[in-house]
């Protein structure tokens, strides 16, 4: 059985969000994110402090995942957090990219400056230097779950873009370039199975441009998801580094040849960016709405309580708790709160499942059930509670997915000229257009009308670039991002 909790109600107050969803999302999503306790601003200006509620959805993401890429032979570990500089300057491309982003901490006159790190491909590759020696020491799969920080010099967001973040970062060597191309393309197969079950997030695969690719990279691939606003977001990356880490690195090993040979390598990441999808993709004009496998609390109790019937009502709930053990379930039993006070406060945080019991269930044998993301209600009889729960948490999980689904589907569209371009990346889509995959071209489009490419892919039909006119078999769908 659940555990009575006392429920902090916290920076709830009984206003609940104070503006519309689609009226002013920014607003929105930042009174979310405060009156749902998830996060709170941290005294340096672009870090947060993740609270508890927050924090659960982490560990729920962290307990899956990590399941699911131990059963693909990874093994995790920790690597330091200080990154000499001197790493980065080794591998030109990687250190020109992260150059604006690093931070420092402060040296001793005369010693070496140290980043903090905002991504581990050099520390981590100084050790398998050492630990590679022969191709019997391969496949290497390692993982880190660690905080990482850029500073961003943007507009910061919590859980979307802060200078601090938490992730998994994952970095795996092989024999040869099947191995690192299999590896890219399973594990961000593996992030799109992933994030689409648990957290309901539709996403499409894609290959990110030259100009988007990731610094010191071969090949990247990506996972993007469109927000409600009609911006895209970068959800995970998987990396196909070739072998410029290993040769930068000295991470190299004696082949069944007998010859000497650099290893071929792949990094991959997911972030708490992950919690900033979600929230604004699910929410509503009451707030947060969790799908229920992410949810760690996925049903709550709420006896309505009087003097006279009180302890019955609350031993029937207690009963029902039971019931559904194994489900995270608790009982909001406070008594200086009214029902309509926690009916608003628990669909402001999200929980999937609300149990409403007063002394007429009672007499009737039933309870009412009301789901969060239609807000829905049901009266159902204690025999057919358990069954009626799990099958509601099955179809709220699906619904989220399903109505996700729609609207990203429907957001696709195609553009032949630039007015046309603008137009339709005004109206919030993600548009389809032919462009030489050619970092100046891009960034000019990108200047023109503040959009970038989200993937790109290859055509067998031949058309005209959308601003350089140049014919091109090379296809870019564009968005503005996040």
């Amino acid at each position: 059985m659940a555990s009575e909790k006392e429920k902090n109600s916290g920076s709830f107050d009984n206003k609940g969000i104070t503006v519309k969803k689609k009226d002013d999302l920014p607003q929105w999503y930042f009174e979310v994110v405060q009156k749902a306790e998830l996060a709170d601003y941290a005294p340096i200006q672009g870090f947060m402090v993740i609270r508890p509620n927050a924090y659960s959805i982490w560990e729920n993401i962290q307990k899956e995942f990590d399941r699911r890429i131990k059963l693909r032979g990874v093994k995790n570990a920790y690597f330091p957090l200080l990154i000499p500089d001197s790493f980065f300057k080794k591998e030109a491309e990687h250190a020109e990219g992260f150059s604006p982003e690093l931070a420092y901490v402060e040296s001793k006159e005369g010693e070496e400056k140290y980043a903090i790190r905002p991504t581990s491909e050099t520390i981590m590759y100084d050790s398998y230097a050492k630990w590679i020696r022969s191709w019997r020491d391969l496949p290497l799969k390692i993982n880190q779950w660690c905080n990482v920080v850029r500073w961003e010099v943007s507009q910061t967001k919590p859980f979307l873009r802060t200078r601090e973040f938490l992730w998994q970062e994952g970095h795996c060597v092989f024999e040869n370039e099947e191995g690192a191309e299999e590896n890219m393309t399973e594990m961000i197969n593996e992030y799109k199975s992933f994030i689409e079950e648990f957290l309901a997030i539709p996403l499409v695969i894609g290959k990110k441009s030259e100009a988007e690719r990731f610094k010191g990279a071969k090949k990247t691939m990506t996972i993007e998801a469109l927000m409600p606003d009609g911006k895209a977001l970068q959800c995970g990356t998987s990396h196909n580094l070739g072998q410029n880490f290993a040769k930068t690195f000295g991470v190299k090993f004696l082949g069944k040849d007998g010859k000497e040979n650099f290893g071929w390598q792949t990094s991959w990441g997911i972030s708490t960016r992950l919690i900033g999808a979600m929230i604004m993709l699910h929410g509503d004009d009451k707030g947060l709405v969790l799908p229920p496998k992410i949810a760690s609390d996925k049903v709550v109790f709420v006896p309505i309580l009087f003097d006279s019937t009180r302890e019955k009502v609350i031993k029937k709930c207690e009963q029902l708790s039971k019931q559904i053990e194994g489900i995270g379930n608790f009982i909001d039993s406070r008594s200086e709160c009214s029902p309509g006070w926690k009916f608003n406060e628990w669909e402001l945080k999200g929980i999937p499942i609300r149990v409403e019991v007063g002394p007429k269930d009672l007499e009737k044998g039933q309870v009412v059930i009301v789901r969060r993301d239609t807000l829905e209600k049901e009266i159902v009889s204690e025999k057919d509670f358990a069954k009626r729960v799990n099958e509601l948490l099955v179809d709220i999980q699906n619904n989220l997915f399903k109505k996700a689904k729609s609207f990203f589907d429907s957001s696709f569209d195609e553009a032949k000229t630039m007015k046309e371009l603008e137009k339709k990346i005004g109206e919030g889509k993600i548009v389809k257009v032919f462009m030489v995959n050619d970092p100046s071209v891009e960034k000019s489009i990108k200047e023109e009308i503040g959009a970038a490419s989200r993937w790109v892919e290859e055509s067998k039909k031949e058309g005209v670039c959308i601003k350089s006119g140049k014919k091109t078999k090379s296809i870019a769908y564009l968005a503005r991002n996040y």
